[in-house]
């Protein structure tokens, strides 16, 4: 508009004046309107000429004005490089610095490379305040550019930089090298040793509480190489706990919390530190909310790994009246988890007050919470089943519903205790309206319907509305009618029929139809088979159902004070972009029984870095069959048919039932469809990893184990695995772990359909039930004959595992060479017709580098593989191999291997046919 352009005009003027007083009130002008947002860079020419100033105030104005237009206007920008070196030289340290400060902030690649000079002056300047603002800058500069830093060498710069005698310069530099590192997870650029860590002790007393969270934190990251080592850093960060500022006392924690593992339990000094950590904590909880709910945050971590910090505190933790509701949850957890017969009592009359609050939310918590108490502390169990009893007589319909949930689980916890209390939860049972609520009165009905002489009743006015139920009540009411058939066969006949009948043939729900049929198989088939499944004894539940998993927890602590702590979730979870997230783990004590888990498995390098690939719960796999209490089996004969299913005849499970109970392989070798005859491509180079075993013994190729399935993802279960072929049988080569805190049990596999129909060929043999921190390696026999769908890439195979925990997914891929059957070795004249029949698209061509071995010494390493050679000539100091394989399905592989001698490199042409005659 025609008032911006004159205002422009009039500021254009004002910026030009010879008066030093009018030219700052311009430049204050032009900042004004550019802080509400509207565009004054038209003026950029003029402004950049008022830097030539010794005025302090008005070069601060300009440089504002330079960083936030530098991006839009890079060619003028270009103009600043001049005044930016010459001020980097102004006697003045306030001016050096304020010149590389504005420096890191104009993220501009054309201009970078002009400010390298001026920022190595800075980094070497006499005055601290300069060379502190220029370490920052330089982790600036490389966010914007990585190579450039490093080629100039001002990383090295920072790293002398926290030798600096001045505290702040040492917190900057730590801050910067921690910034850049995380960027490059690998690069060692903070190489923490006795000596550097010892200048950042000593500067962690004198410098800023900004400067103290910098160096703390990359304390936290260090290993100390011994106890003593460990013990001398936790008492000089000790101090740090009585900080006013509460991020300082939350950085002291972590690195306290960390190198605590590495004391003896029975050391003085461990039950010093222990009490010494308790009343930071307490402190942080007079804060304001909002730093209150970031400390109970941590502390839930905390209590979880070390509970006996606040075992006497449990007083802070009970709620005030007027704390907010996100306060009131948090505290009531931590209350939980402190809980102990010591204080049980104390525990109990404070939430039975919560009970009768006004906050719904709260009031719900409260009396799960009760629940809680009773399956932690069995003394409590009689006090908190009548105090749960008292709140189902106020009829308040969501306590009596939350009660009626924690009841079941006192069920599952004391069997055959408290069951008297049955007929009070059955008088509630119309006002029940929430699904897990409905569902827990369901399962009590089915659990105990041999007490309930009306359950058959109970349940069928369950059923009326079966559709309009959602799937947990579905199937906790499907389960209940099973088992009340079986405990009342001759009166509930009619009612099981229904409910099989609803869930299989008018449900479109694929979980609740896949365990209707199966209850229906099972029941037309071996009603005593199905009496041992579903009225199985079943295990007790454990005391605290929502811990953090040990190998999550352990992150976490190492994440104290961070987001992640807040979310309860590692950073990997929700950080996105290119950084790379590293994962913390705690360090162990190098004398204590449990120092085997810290060291990293030797055999699998880089097996960290990709864990397995999840597969989708849904789709193929069956995994609601691994679902069920099934025990594992102890004999492979093939059980009988059973009578054909409804639907028309279809038999839905598809065997998938029999090849996980180990019932016989029926399903007939599948024919590898033709699309198949692609070239196999990178499943091939296992194989051709001729160089990788010099001086190994003769016979198949065993690579090494590598994780499957890393212990966050299955529970606290870590398998780790490979494959072999062993006297002409495939073999699934895993390491079971169990490093979650309960005993795992009743172990089952199962593969989805894959390239070549890889199967197991009999049952996953765990021979004894796995304890916490044990670990047992296993070897599965595989076979051919399951299902052919073809896979991307071809030799992935997705797998399931079931135990009493779970069931888990992950999916692995087999070295092709695996499949090379032993009769691969084709008749000479067969080979020549076959080879010359084969049409080119069937022929792929590729090369093998740095291979250092003969023609000879290949023939012999591959044949080992079963790869054979049929001929070999040699033309124009070539060696030519001619070799020939077959896989499990009859599918046959020619190959020319070209050895050029001398040379590492081989260049290898294969071709694939259907021809299953040779």
């Amino acid at each position: 508009s025609v008032n911006t352009q004159y205002f422009i005009f009039e500021l254009k003027a004002e910026l030009n004046s010879d008066k030093k007083e009018k030219k700052k009130e311009a430049v204050k002008k032009v900042i004004a309107s550019m802080t509400v947002g509207k565009d004054v860079s038209a003026l950029f020419p003029d402004v950049v000429n008022c830097m030539q100033t010794d005025n302090l105030e008005l070069k601060k104005l300009v440089y504002l004005y330079l960083m936030n237009y530098a991006k839009s206007q890079p060619d003028m920008a270009i103009m600043a490089v001049n005044t930016f070196v010459k001020d980097c030289e102004d006697p003045n340290p306030l001016i050096r610095a304020l010149a590389v400060r504005t420096m890191g902030c104009i993220r501009v690649d054309k201009i970078t490379e002009y400010l390298c000079e001026p920022l190595r002056k800075c980094l070497k300047d006499e005055d601290p305040y300069v060379r502190k603002t220029a370490a920052v800058c330089v982790a600036k500069l490389h966010d914007i550019n990585a190579q450039l830093v490093e080629d100039q060498g001002f990383l090295d710069t920072l790293k002398d930089l926290i030798s600096d005698s001045n505290p702040m310069v040492v917190a900057n530099a730590v801050a910067a090298l921690s910034e850049i590192a995380e960027s490059h997870p690998n690069s060692n650029l903070l190489d923490l040793n006795p000596q550097s860590i010892n200048k950042l002790l000593t500067a962690l007393n004198e410098c800023t509480e900004w400067g103290q969270i910098f160096i703390l934190d990359c304390l936290a990251n260090y290993t100390p190489r011994d106890d003593r080592e460990s013990q001398s850093i936790c008492e000089r960060v000790t101090p740090r706990l009585s900080h006013a500022n509460s991020a300082v006392v939350l950085s002291a924690v972590k690195v306290l919390m960390k190198f605590m593992e590495m004391l003896p339990k029975d050391l003085d000094y461990y039950g010093t530190l222990l009490k010494k950590l308790a009343p930071p904590l307490v402190t942080l909880l007079s804060a304001e909310p909002e730093l209150q709910y970031v400390a109970l945050r941590n502390i839930n971590l905390i209590v979880q790994k070390r509970p006996e910090i606040l075992k006497h505190e449990m007083k802070v933790f009970f709620v005030k009246y007027n704390d907010p509701i996100y306060v009131k949850l948090e505290k009531l957890d931590i209350m939980i988890r402190l809980a102990s017969q010591a204080n049980i009592a104390q525990v109990l009359a404070e939430l039975k007050e919560y009970a009768t609050e006004v906050d719904v939310d709260f009031v719900r918590k409260a009396v799960r919470a009760i629940g809680r108490c009773a399956i932690k502390v069995e003394q409590s169990a009689e006090r908190c089943v009548s105090t749960l009893l008292d709140l189902i007589q106020t009829k308040v319909n969501y306590v009596v519903q939350e009660a009626i949930v924690v009841i079941k689980d006192i069920f599952r916890k004391y069997p055959n205790k408290y069951e008297s209390v049955i007929a009070t939860l059955c008088e509630n049972l119309d006002s029940l309206d929430e699904p897990e609520a409905r569902a827990a009165m369901i399962w009590i009905v089915g659990e105990y319907a041999e007490r309930i002489d009306n359950a058959d009743e109970l349940l069928e006015s369950f059923l009326e509305g079966f559709h309009d139920e959602s799937t947990q009540v579905q199937l906790q009411l499907l389960t209940a009618i099973v088992k009340l058939f079986l405990k009342k066969p001759t009166e509930t006949q009619e009612l099981v029929q229904q409910v099989l009948s609803l869930a299989t043939q008018d449900s479109d729900n694929p979980d609740l139809r896949d365990r209707g049929y199966i209850y229906w198989r099972l029941l037309s088939t071996d009603p005593v088979a199905a009496k041992e499944v579903v009225l199985a004894e079943k295990p007790l539940i454990s005391e605290e159902t929502d811990l953090i998993e040990p190998t999550l927890l352990e992150e976490l602590i190492c994440h104290i004070g961070t987001l992640a702590s807040v979310y309860h979730k590692p950073p990997s979870a929700f950080v996105e972009g290119s950084r790379g997230v590293q994962h913390k783990r705690i360090p162990i004590r190098s004398g204590s029984g449990e120092s085997s888990e810290s060291q990293d498995t030797g055999g699998a390098p880089g097996a960290t870095e990709a864990p397995a690939a999840v597969i989708p719960s849904q789709g193929d796999l069956l995994g609601d069959l691994l679902n069920l209490d099934l025990t594992p089996p102890t004999s492979t004969a093939g059980a009988p048919p059973g009578p054909p299913m409804p639907m028309g005849g279809m038999d839905l499970l598809g065997g998938g039932l029999d090849s996980l109970m180990g019932s016989g392989f029926g399903a007939p070798a599948a024919v590898m469809p033709s699309s198949l005859n692609a070239p196999v491509g990178g499943g091939l180079g296992d194989l051709f990893d001729l160089g990788g075993g010099v001086g190994m013994p003769m016979g198949t190729f065993v690579p090494p184990k590598t994780l499957w399935l890393p212990a966050m993802k299955g529970k606290g279960l870590e398998i780790m695995g490979t494959f072999a072929r062993r006297a002409g049988v495939i073999q699934m080569e895993m390491t079971l772990t169990n490093k979650a805190m309960s005993v795992m049990t009743d172990f089952a596999i199962q593969f989805n359909r894959n390239s070549f129909g890889l199967a197991p060929a009999g049952p996953l043999q765990v021979p004894t039930p796995l304890s916490p921190n044990q670990t047992i390696d296993v070897s599965l026999p595989l076979n051919n004959g399951g299902p052919v769908m073809k896979m991307e890439p071809l030799n992935n195979l997705q797998v399931a595992v079931k135990n009493n925990i779970d069931v888990f997914y992950f999916s692995c891929q087999y070295p092709i060479s695996m499949l090379f059957v032993e009769d691969g070795k084709m008749d000479r004249q067969v080979f020549l017709a076959t080879w010359k029949d084969i049409p080119n698209e069937n022929e792929a061509q590729f090369q093998i580098n740095d291979c250092h071995l003969n023609s000879d010494a290949a023939s012999n390493k591959l044949q080992g593989s079963n790869v054979f050679t049929i001929a070999k000539r040699t033309v124009e100091g070539q060696d030519m191999l001619y070799q020939s394989m077959k896989l499990t399905n009859g599918i046959c592989v020619l190959t020319e291997l070209r050895v050029q001698t001398g040379s590492p490199t081989y260049t290898v042409k294969k071709t694939i046919t259907n021809n299953k005659k040779h």
